[in-house]
């Protein structure tokens, strides 16, 4: 990972950034205006030791001492002795806390800080601990009652009443929750986004499935109304997007071009049926005779596509009800020859993988240059996997930021240990940009489920 990684990173996620950001700044506001202000009042003492003789080492024991004892007058500057003198009974506790004492380094001076909401409050209580102070240290200094104590404690610096208060500070607390917001947030979108297993590009997507990718189908807002690429005179970047599709399959196995292709996918609703319909149209644009085989037994999804009957089809075929010549229809200009599915039957795997079934293949491959099969997801079900042992590849769609990683793997893995052949790849509903996209339905209960799917109207 590189800076440009996190930059469209960020780039991508900007409107939870920016929630983020406005969510800080609504803290750090909030956190100001109900925190009450406190104020500092600062009191300095010096502490100095008692030189009888006026002599020069008797002054050296009376610093010595001094300063032996000034950082135990820090502690006892804030004892209750000493704090329950200046305030009332009730208040020890409080005002203890709000006490501080330190020694300063190098000298023998206390400096004590007292906080408190009220700045006249804390000035006075400041100067009264060190009024109070200087008479404790005067008693218990003395040797004797009638002796001079040892070490006495001077004021030097009275308190004076504070103007601004040290908290709270807008300015750093609205700094602070901008940062952490900013940091948490994208946390956040980097920890999301290497949870993420989903296909987002061609190369991941040819990682996961040992494959080429021979197509990437942008998405357009108005594929959900109109999902075949016929509108705008075919003008369209995803009809664009769909020739470039039908040109990387012509470099597919130039010793053994496939005539028969599985169009799948691994869960439902990654648009592998709109890529089957629009395929075939680029493919009969092309000049090619080309027939599209709804090879759903289940859901079928093409006569809701094409605006065609298919009530008769492939299922009365393969159990000798109609002639497959009676029941394939031709659609659009150029023409495109369509297989619909015919009534669902109670028994869809077996029949795509009976004899019938293969005669059906055979003679639609030799009747046209190209059979495109529109078949079931393949996790849910086994059907796909049966077409694929008999067509010559599979063509396997993936749909950015909704199929996995491990399911396109999967996928490949049952395809390849049928030996059956992987032609391609095609990444569906890539970005620009990403809206709510149609969903397959299926709900067949064999352990896998279409994630965050969406029931649309067929045709979709």
């Amino acid at each position: 990972m590189d800076l440009l990684y996190y930059v469209r990173l960020m780039r991508r996620n900007w409107p939870f950034l920016l929630l983020s950001l406005v969510l800080g700044v609504g803290t750090a506001l909030t956190v100001t205006a109900n925190t009450p202000p406190k104020y500092i009042a600062t009191i300095s003492m010096l502490v100095s030791g008692h030189d009888r003789e006026g002599s020069l080492s008797t002054a050296y024991q009376a610093g010595m001492l001094s300063a032996q004892r000034v950082h135990s007058y820090a502690n006892l500057l804030s004892s209750r002795r000493v704090v329950s003198q200046i305030t009332h009974p009730g208040d020890v506790g409080r005002v203890q806390a709000n006490i501080t004492a330190e020694a300063v380094p190098g000298t023998v001076l206390l400096r004590a800080t007292v906080t408190d909401p009220d700045p006249r409050r804390a000035a006075d209580l400041a100067n009264a601990l060190g009024a109070r102070f200087a008479e404790l240290i005067n008693q218990i200094e003395r040797p004797t009652p009638a002796s001079r104590p040892t070490v006495k404690v001077t004021v030097v610096d009275q308190a004076s009443v504070p103007g601004a208060p040290i908290s709270p500070r807008p300015v750093v607390n609205l700094l602070m929750g901008v940062l952490i917001a900013l940091l948490s947030a994208m946390a956040a979108i980097v920890v999301r986004d290497r949870l993420d297993t989903t296909v987002k590009s061609s190369e991941t997507l040819h990682h996961a499935s040992g494959s080429s990718t021979l197509g990437i189908i942008c998405y357009e807002r108005d594929a959900k109304r109109h999902p075949l690429i016929l509108r705008s005179r075919g003008r369209s970047s995803r009809a664009e997007a769909f020739r470039s599709l039908r040109t990387n399959l012509q470099f597919v196995g130039v010793d053994r071009k496939p005539r028969s292709l599985v169009v799948t996918s691994c869960l439902p609703g990654e648009g592998k049926s709109s890529t089957s319909a629009n395929l075939a149209i680029t493919l009969a644009q092309a000049g090619r005779r080309v027939i599209l085989v709804d090879g759903d037994l289940r859901r079928p999804s093409i006569p809701g596509y094409l605006g065609i009957e298919g009530g008769t089809g492939l299922t009365d075929v393969l159990i000798d009800r109609a002639r497959l010549e009676d029941v394939i229809q031709i659609w659009g200009d150029p023409e495109v020859a369509v297989l619909p599915s015919g009534q669902i039957p109670p028994n869809p795997s077996e029949l795509l993988g009976s004899d019938g079934m293969r005669q059906v293949l055979d003679r639609l491959s030799s009747a046209y240059d190209m059979v495109i099969i529109d078949a079931p997801p393949l996790l849910p079900v086994t059907d796909a996997a049966t077409l694929a042992v008999i067509c010559d590849g599979a063509l396997l769609v993936a749909r950015h930021g909704k199929t996995r990683r491990e399911h396109i793997a999967h996928a490949a893995q049952m395809l390849a240990s049928i030996n059956a052949r992987v032609v391609g790849t095609v990444l569906n509903f890539a970005p620009s940009r990403g809206g709510r996209y149609y969903g397959y339905g299926y709900g067949y209960g064999y352990g896998y489920e279409a994630e965050t799917e969406v029931k649309t109207p067929a045709g979709v």
